[in-house]
């Protein structure tokens, strides 16, 4: 299991207020596939790129509107701290810990 590998118990800062998710990442080499599940549903990441413990990656977001989420992350000891680029909502941030 690569060291970004796992499922990480995220809290997402937004304009709604803090959003709980689990982010779950499954790397092969230099790309990842995942999806980050929360209480508005779950989003596939697409596009999920691995270099080294920095993970970036985008996904389609349509509640409450159709929107593309540019995403980047470091993974350091089992925490994940991250961006979220929500377009006109801003930038976000994320934050999490693995779960184990």
């Amino acid at each position: 299991m690569a060291k970004v590998d796992g499922a990480y118990d995220c809290i997402t800062k937004t304009p709604m207020g803090d959003q709980s998710s689990v982010f779950t990442i499954v790397s092969d080499g230099d790309h990842f596939n995942g999806t980050n599940a929360g209480p508005l549903g779950s989003l596939d990441v697409k596009d999920g790129k691995v270099d080294g413990n920095r993970l970036t990656w985008t996904m389609e977001m349509t509640i409450p509107m159709p929107m593309t989420l540019r995403c980047e992350a470091i993974v350091t000891d089992g925490t994940l701290t991250g961006t979220i680029d929500a377009g006109a909502f801003g930038t976000l941030t994320m934050s999490g810990t693995r779960r184990g």
